[in-house]
């Protein structure tokens, strides 16, 4: 059996990080594999050796490896380029006068979709994070949250309000942006999974999934209906009749190649080294940096702290983080040291 620690096993992937980022939250880092297939590629398209089709493979590599991570059936998956894009066509599909129930800070691309339909008599409802499950009624058509919150790292009670939404017959949408990466989690539970992959996925900007369970998925319309989500994308270039594809990939957009290029391996790299793995890393750092500051311990990489002159002592020191809500928002991943940590807590309290 290998005795590597898996920190030792896991800093092999990324040659290049600079010491004291903490700051996955906001972007994360590729793995040299992604950086040198994104590399390569673009060097081709400078030279023009190649054509596009081999980029093009990159997406459904991606798309295959996000079913797994997740738990769904690939075919129930689209893929696109941001969150809102992707929610896009599930808030189309919310029925004139539905009520949508989010929490009181949710990250506003899961929530902006729903809102522009206020219109046609859509609301949306808010109400605390950890008080959403029971705040589901009867009343509430769909229930859309992050599965970790952007501005806290609070860890979403999943089967709470997947239990409480099944109950009043909502619909649930799930935002796992600051979650699929590190926190293993069932995808298939809700219906539908968007994720954006440039953080935790640690891909380039541009690239997003969507889970589609075929129940919701058939209440909704492929608005951007396009090529590239036809049943045989090559046969689809041009002209009627409609063709498209019979699964998921009629939510499909086309894809910016290169963005693509990169997110495949870091994907396939995160189903090596394994979501328990990687959950089992990061938390034993953010915990070990909550401690350092004399708090208890908690199940999220993200940790949000209220230090008096935090952000310029951690500038000074060159540890990279966030502010959010005015409060310092520390996430720790895969390619994190303890070092990392512990120059970071060095800073704050000396």
């Amino acid at each position: 059996m290998d005795s590597t620690p898996p920190a030792a096993g896991f800093a092999a992937h990324w040659s290049a990080v600079e010491p004291g980022y903490l700051n996955t939250a906001s972007f994360g880092l590729p793995p040299d594999r992604a950086w040198d297939a994104l590399q390569a590629a673009q060097a081709d398209w400078r030279r023009g050796r190649t054509s596009w089709e081999g980029w093009g493979e990159s997406t459904d590599r991606a798309r295959q490896s996000y079913a797994r991570l997740i738990g769904v059936d690939a075919a129930d998956v689209a893929i696109g380029a941001q969150v809102s894009q992707l929610l896009a066509p599930v808030a189309a599909a919310v029925p004139d006068g539905a009520a949508v129930l989010v929490p009181e800070l949710e990250f506003t691309s899961a929530v902006f979709p729903f809102a522009v339909h206020a219109d046609r008599g859509v609301t949306v409802r808010t109400a605390p994070f950890e008080r959403l499950a029971e705040r589901i009624d009867a009343s509430v058509d769909v229930v859309s949250f992050g599965l970790v919150q952007s501005s806290d790292g609070a860890v979403a009670d999943y089967a709470g309000i997947v239990a409480a939404a099944r109950a009043a017959g909502a619909l649930v949408v799930v935002d796992a942006t600051q979650a699929c990466g590190w926190l293993p989690f069932d995808g298939s539970l809700a219906d539908v999974v968007v994720t954006g992959a440039y953080k935790w996925l640690m891909s380039p900007r541009g690239t997003g999934f969507v889970y589609l369970a075929p129940a919701a998925r058939e209440r909704m319309r492929p608005l951007a209906a396009n090529w590239y989500a036809g049943e045989d994308v090559h046969g689809s270039y041009y002209g009627l009749p409609l063709r498209l594809a019979k699964d998921a990939r009629a939510f499909d957009i086309s894809p910016a190649w290169h963005p693509w290029v990169g997110t495949a391996p870091a994907l396939e790299l995160i189903e090596e080294l394994g979501v328990a793995a990687i959950h089992a890393h990061d938390l034993a750092l953010a915990n070990r940096f909550r401690a350092g500051l004399g708090l208890p311990a908690g199940d999220s990489a993200i940790v949000s702290v209220d230090v008096p002159g935090a952000d310029a002592k951690l500038g000074a020191a060159g540890i990279r983080t966030a502010v959010r809500n005015g409060r310092i928002r520390a996430s720790f991943h895969a390619y994190t040291t303890e070092a990392d940590v512990d120059a970071a807590l060095n800073a704050l309290v000396g």
